[in-house]
């Protein structure tokens, strides 16, 4: 997949003020303070034009937090733009999540979860979603069959980034003494997370969306065009 560094290549959510048509605001080496304080922009946007087209199935987010766009899957790496997208990422009322682009609602395709947690250097505990806005607290854990690790704070469910679980698996115990790889499959396995005592679930990669609630590949409803 190819990175995506100008915000022309963003078209397909791109509305200039005024016309239904792609912003193309940032060129290579232009400034990114065109993405200052654009949440009050977005809701001006939203107010101005309300009935703007949902978009579906053009955003994805992937295992490690990357945002990727089009059905080739172009990495969007003007760190501007990622920014922007991160600050303007929610969760809808029936579980999808979207970015609000002004005011159109990209729907977000998930590769796992809506929010990929990152360890801290010093301290591996200390969690950021992909957004960049710091965890307080971890309130629930688990793990699947492939030993991803599943994590719910207060800022909503997700995954942690795959190049961070070597500082945060050997921290998880199993009651019997056995090895964490040999327990994956064995839901009859207590498991513990050793800093604080708190339970590690058991949880099928295929149930985690009922679980906690969000849906990986939001479509458009048949009778509204918000969710």
């Amino acid at each position: 997949a190819r990175d995506v560094s100008r915000a022309a290549r963003f078209a397909p959510f791109g509305w200039r003020e005024g016309h239904p048509r792609p912003i193309a605001i940032l060129e290579p080496g232009s400034s990114i303070r065109a993405f200052d304080h654009m949440e009050e922009a977005v809701v001006r946007a939203m107010a101005r034009w309300p009935n703007v087209p949902d978009c579906y199935g053009w955003l994805t987010l992937t295992r490690r937090g990357e945002w990727r766009i089009g059905e080739r899957r172009e990495r969007i790496a003007h760190r501007g733009l990622s920014e922007f997208i991160n600050r303007n990422y929610l969760a809808g009322e029936r579980g999808a999540w979207f970015f609000q682009n002004g005011p159109q609602r990209v729907w977000v395709s998930l590769d796992y979860m809506p929010l990929v947690y990152r360890s801290g250097h010093d301290e591996p505990t200390q969690l950021t979603a992909h957004t960049g806005t710091p965890a307080r607290s971890i309130e629930r854990m688990a793990i699947d069959q492939d030993g991803s690790l599943i994590l719910v704070t207060e800022l909503g469910p997700g995954v942690l980034d795959d190049r961070d679980l070597a500082a945060m698996l050997p921290m998880i115990h199993a009651s019997s003494g056995r090895a964490l790889e040999d327990c994956l499959v064995d839901a009859d396995e207590a498991l513990r997370f050793g800093p604080t005592g708190m339970p590690v679930e058991h949880l099928s990669a295929d149930s985690l969306e009922t679980e906690f609630g969000f849906v990986r590949h939001p479509s458009a409803p048949i009778s509204a065009n918000r969710s």
